[in-house]
């Protein structure tokens, strides 16, 4: 993500929670690097999980100080819905 996406806080926060469109949320952790922001640890198993292929665009909109609505585009464009039944219960929580 842009640096630019860190004016929106005071202080980045370190760890961030991913919910989808079926209000499953997911932890990742944040860091700065080469002047963006990045999704760092828990990032690449929810791309595994929710099965984010090369071509799929994802959304993201801020939806408190530590948690982002993550909206998954298939390349035909459609929304892609994952069950929360799908998510290792080791990295995903239900709130």
């Amino acid at each position: 993500m842009p640096l630019d996406f860190a004016k929106h806080f005071v202080v980045v926060p370190v760890e961030f929670k991913l919910r989808n469109n079926t209000d499953c949320s997911w932890k990742v952790t944040m860091k700065l690097m080469d002047d963006r922001v990045t999704l760092d640890q828990g990032w690449a198993t929810y791309a595994v999980v929710h099965q984010i292929k090369i071509g799929y665009m994802v959304t993201s909109k801020l939806l408190t100080p530590d948690t982002l609505k993550v909206i998954i585009f298939d390349e035909d464009g459609i929304e892609v819905v994952n069950k929360c039944g799908k998510h290792n219960e080791a990295f995903a929580t239900k709130e």
